[in-house]
């Protein structure tokens, strides 16, 4: 990318063009390059020596690193703000291996309880395998300095919330880590480098499921670390011991996809405020998730943290779990499937997808009702999306 002298680029600018080689000059490919390619050459034995040696950058394995990977950390890097990214398999995975290059047995993580159900599970189910103990703290962060030891060595927070869209106050949750000397982890995925800036405020460490809204078309899995050197450096380090790289074809897809981020953030957040507020007029809706609402708990902390509110609601159906199953059944346009940030409008219900087998208890905590519906909004045209909605409500 050639360096200007005027104004830094604005995000969607960034989307598009950070991270891409050189494009002026003659016979220049505009579009970024698959390197298929497992394995790398050497010129010589004394260059294999110094890369073996720490010595040189050169690329030898794609489970290392690749071009075409490189350009999509670069892109992401330069939307968060972070000085590295690391691209992995799944969002689960850059979730995993960040946690894992910070923690070890006998360490103590502190995490709110409201999480996306497969984080919540692996710190359920797999982290106390590994000696590995966690406290959880509510989302407003209330009595969370109860839950200190000497052992305490990371917070992880995810803001908004999967699936009711609750908020974490960013710069409570830094100033606590800091407090206590932990190493901060976020999960921004519902919001995108374009809504919320957590290496900004102080962060070390910011994940998220590619998969969603930064690659936007439903046809990848993957996710990404950003930070600085760093706490990267040792994240990529566990991405090559336990080998949850991304594939060079699902890096291209995902360099693909974020060029058009900012337009399909803008109007996506369009459409669910416009969604958002015909769902908490109708009279079979007994409560509304979304942070651009005034009636969200969260409204003013949302005002104040992100610059815009989302693609992603959910609301709980006044008939419990038959209600929400037989909407779920009837909408047409909107198709009934999990995941989410695509251009198509999805329903799922969570208690059947991202926080299946999780007690009453449990799912009480996560503020997940029977009768929840998450919605994933697209970018079809909002009259169209609330058409659908009313004809599967009545």
């Amino acid at each position: 990318m050639k360096k200007h002298k005027h104004a830094p680029l604005k995000a969607a600018t960034r989307a598009i063009h950070a991270g891409e080689p050189p494009r002026h000059g003659v016979d220049a490919p505009v579009s970024a390059e698959i390197v298929r390619s497992s394995t790398f050459t050497f010129s010589s034995s004394e260059e294999m020596k110094l890369w073996a040696e720490g010595k040189s950058k050169a690329y030898i394995y794609t489970r290392y690193a690749n071009p075409t990977l490189a350009i999509a950390e670069r892109k992401i890097a330069s939307l968060e703000g972070a000085e590295a990214a690391i691209v992995t398999s799944s969002g689960m995975a850059a979730i995993s291996h960040s946690l894992l290059s910070v923690l070890q047995n006998g360490d103590e993580l502190i995490s709110t309880a409201q999480l996306y159900g497969g984080t919540y599970r692996l710190m359920r189910d797999v982290l106390p395998r590994m000696g590995i103990t966690v406290r959880h703290a509510e989302t407003s962060l209330e009595g969370i300095e109860s839950l200190v030891t000497p052992r305490s060595k990371c917070l992880y927070i995810e803001t908004p919330t999967n699936p009711t869209l609750r908020l974490v106050d960013l710069r409570k949750a830094i100033a606590f880590a800091k407090k206590h000397q932990l190493v901060s982890i976020i999960d921004g995925t519902f919001a995108t480098p374009f809504l919320q800036r957590p290496l900004a405020l102080g962060f070390d460490i910011v994940v998220h499921s590619v998969t969603k809204a930064l690659s936007g078309h439903s046809d990848l899995i993957g996710g990404v670390a950003s930070g600085s050197h760093k706490f990267i450096d040792p994240v990529r380090q566990m991405v090559i011991y336990l080998g949850g790289c991304m594939d060079p074809e699902v890096a291209f897809l995902l360099i693909r996809g974020m060029k058009t981020l900012g337009v399909r953030v803008e109007r996506q957040c369009e459409n669910a405020m416009r969604v958002a507020k015909f769902l908490e007029k109708h009279p079979k809706v007994e409560r509304v998730h979304y942070p651009g609402l005034k009636s969200h708990r969260d409204h003013a902390l949302a005002r104040k943290q992100m610059s815009g509110f989302g693609s992603m609601l959910a609301f709980d159906l006044k008939g419990g779990l038959p209600a929400a199953r037989r909407f779920c059944d009837r909408v047409e346009l909107f198709l009934l499937a999990v995941s989410l940030g695509g251009t198509e409008s999805l329903v799922s219900l969570p208690i059947y997808s991202s926080h299946y087998r999780m007690s009453e208890a449990e799912l009480q905590r996560a503020g997940v009702k029977l009768g929840t519906v998450r919605v994933s909004i697209g970018l079809e045209d909002a009259a169209d999306l609330i058409q659908d909605l009313q004809q599967a409500l009545n």
